[in-house]
């Protein structure tokens, strides 16, 4: 058996209780390593103080109240400093395209949508700064997947004690917590960090980032990938485009005050009820060791610890995926419509899509620790559907689908477009005999 030295005092040294807990947890939670680490005499009182003082020792300074045991300033540090990493002094020249296309794009969606302008500026970002702003979001969506997580792998390794020692190490298993909520917080700060480098705007993800609705862009991101389409001389109309888009989200939102939050909660209430393949925790926790945490690393990175989705989680999902595929549908079918005076549009276009349906390695791992996938993966679909109803009855009813939530159209509608219509078409009184008297008018004329 490895011997521990002591500690003199009653505040052992963090850092050395640290490295004395790695040991105990290669060997097995040998209780005469754990008597000698310490001073522990046996009581309870003891037991505790030794390992409040070890998780101590496994967390940043300043941990969060919010019961999900994720540090979420250690999460904010490990984003920004991958934010910084290739960053770009942006110059004048790039914000006044930006400003120049914001004015153009504000008129156009006038004529193409019924909800009103914004009387706000657009806020202009570096990464780093999106971070910041963007953080709180993911925090809302992340959490309870971070606290079912923890509760998750505490439990496990409480199972593989010893029966002996079972009560009386109960504290293990918050060791266990903290280090995978540490990780997770690294694992969440490594994605944002990243998807730091890939967001163009405040709604990457198809939600606001910003409660009382305001349009981002991240300058560099922005430049890089209009010059990534090579238009040439052309590339403002890239900047328009990516206006309008933003500027239809945000309305949207600013609109539909509801919406935001009650996606949000959504979110959240599918992942509170996610659950987790204990098997495969405990299997994990059997032979964790806390220098080489690569493995849990892997396991949280790949889904490894989530279980199948229950009937009631599906159709959770399905929900989900239907509210987002119809907020991008009417955004792509808005945009596109005020987009009509430029030429390259649908080259633009195309390519959003492609970067909206694909995502990058950020935005998927981002996916597995939240449980979910913030894509809508019928968009092509709702933006048809909301296209069709614009022809059908005009911008103005159309956008009024948005003032109630019991206005919109389910997935069923966005299966079958034509009927979803004939029922608005009903519900405002411009029914089939109307559209044959109108025939028959123009047909004696």
């Amino acid at each position: 058996m490895t011997e521990f030295p002591g500690q003199e005092g009653d505040q052992p040294d963090p850092e050395e209780l640290r490295r004395i807990w790695e040991e105990m947890l290669k060997q097995g939670f040998d209780p005469e390593a754990l008597a000698a680490a310490g001073g522990f005499d046996g009581s309870a009182e003891s037991l505790q103080r030794l390992f409040e003082n070890i998780k101590g020792a496994f967390l940043i300074p300043n941990p969060p109240t919010d019961g999900s045991g994720v540090n979420w300033q250690a999460a904010a540090h490990q984003a920004k400093e991958l934010a910084k990493q290739g960053a770009q002094i942006i110059d004048e020249d790039e914000r006044k395209k930006i400003n120049d296309a914001y004015g153009i794009a504000n008129l156009w969606l006038n004529e193409a949508t019924d909800i009103s302008e914004l009387g706000v500026e657009a806020k202009l970002l570096s990464r780093t700064l999106w971070v910041d702003d963007a953080l709180p979001l993911f925090r809302v969506l992340a959490e309870p997947v971070a606290d079912r997580m923890n509760r998750s792998l505490g439990e496990a390794i409480q199972q593989q004690l010893p029966e002996e020692f079972a009560a009386s190490l109960k504290g293990a298993s918050e060791i266990m917590r903290s280090a995978g909520a540490m990780m997770f917080a690294m694992q969440l700060g490594r994605a944002l960090g990243s998807l730091s480098k890939e967001a163009l705007t405040g709604t990457e993800i198809g939600l606001p980032i910003y409660q009382e609705q305001r349009p981002a862009f991240v300058i560099q991101n922005l430049t890089e990938f209009i010059k990534s389409l090579d238009l040439g001389p052309d590339e403002d109309q890239a900047y328009i485009y990516v206006m309008l888009r933003e500027l239809a989200h945000i309305r949207l939102f600013k609109h539909s005050k509801w919406l935001r939050d009650k996606v949000v909660a959504q979110i959240r209430e599918y992942a509170s009820g996610i659950s987790f393949d204990t098997s495969r925790m405990e299997e994990l926790s059997e032979h964790f060791d806390p220098q080489n945490p690569s493995e849990l690393q892997a396991a949280l990175e790949s889904g490894a610890f989530l279980a199948e989705r229950s009937p009631s989680q599906q159709i959770a999902l399905n929900i989900i995926e239907t509210n987002l595929a119809l907020i991008e549908g009417w955004v792509d079918a808005v945009t596109a419509e005020a987009a009509k005076r430029l030429p390259k549009s649908e080259a633009v276009r195309e390519a959003i899509r492609r970067k909206r349906a694909t995502g990058g390695p950020a935005e998927q791992t981002f996916q597995t620790l939240v449980g979910l996938e913030l894509r809508p993966k019928r968009m092509r679909e709702a933006s048809r559907l909301w296209q069709i109803i614009g022809e059908a009855v005009g911008n103005e009813k159309r956008d009024a689908l948005w003032d109630h939530p019991d206005f919109l159209p389910t997935a069923v509608d966005i299966d079958n477009p034509e009927k979803f219509v004939a029922k608005v078409k009903s519900d405002l009184g411009i029914g089939d005999a109307m559209d044959q008297a109108l025939r028959d008018l123009l047909g004696d004329v």
